[in-house]
């Protein structure tokens, strides 16, 4: 490991190295990490890829757990069991001009990443992040961002989806797409905001995850169509369009 910060209330920035990771991973994408710690859990834990520079890799993640709290111990120069990139990447090829980046608390993790290289592909970019209070905001990677907080702290008082449909009511986007990550709720919400806007959307989705590879089927997700009833957050997300997915 190379280093870790606490960036929010509850939240930290690890960074770790990993040649292999970095020159393969693509935004959306996510690592499974496992700890080897005494009394440490015995399955890994999936973690997005917020970012990547040179041979550096950079997770964010929040202390929820008896697994999180042995993370945040680690100190630089700690070994950590890392395996990936695993999962299905977004999907930032297409036509769309603007791209709308919708994150809900820890939903941020992914954003810096995909931001970048949608800045390499010339897409305008516009923000919208969301937590409890302000102190849980995390804000770095994101241009042209907008945020609301459901106390009111910062900026609107309200749920990062009220946010969007304000704001687009205001500044209606020229040929955009959504991409989403946060609680499923918001996601849900969001889902049936895109619908109603007729914007295309694109949703990373959480899961109970084990195994990062399919085998434990843990982490199933309800399809609207197609071959399979359910799909796998694991392999054939995280990311899946929010027209093709039933959330709960």
């Amino acid at each position: 490991m190379e280093s870790q910060t606490q960036i929010a209330e509850g939240m930290y920035d690890l960074r770790f190295r990993s040649e292999a990771i970095a020159r393969r991973a693509r935004p959306g994408q996510f690592v499974n990490v496992l700890l080897r710690d005494n009394y440490a859990p015995l399955l890994r834990r999936p973690f997005s890829i917020s970012q990547v520079e040179g041979a550096s890799v950079t997770l964010i993640y929040n202390i929820i757990g008896r697994g999180t709290r042995l993370l945040a111990a680690k100190r630089p120069g700690d070994e950590v069991d890392v395996l990936g990139p695993l999962g299905k990447p977004f999907d930032i090829g297409g036509s769309f001009r603007t791209a709308l980046i919708v994150a809900g608390g820890l939903g941020v993790a992914p954003m810096p990443f995909l931001v970048r290289s949608l800045e390499s592909g010339g897409k305008a970019i516009r923000c919208y992040l969301g937590a409890r209070t302000s102190g849980q905001l995390h804000t770095a990677g994101l241009p042209d961002l907008l945020v609301a907080t459901d106390d009111g702290t910062m900026g609107l008082r309200g749920t990062v989806v009220e946010l969007l449909r304000e704001d687009l009511r205001k500044h209606p986007p020229e040929a955009a797409k959504i991409f989403a990550c946060g609680p499923t709720p918001m996601m849900k919400a969001l889902a049936a905001f895109a619908v109603e806007t007729k914007i295309d959307c694109e949703l990373s989705l959480e899961g109970d995850m084990a195994c990062g590879i399919g085998l434990c089927q843990g982490c199933p997700v309800e399809m609207r169509s197609g071959e399979k009833r359910y799909s796998l957050v694991c392999v054939d997300g995280p990311t899946f369009p929010a027209s093709e997915v039933i959330l709960p």
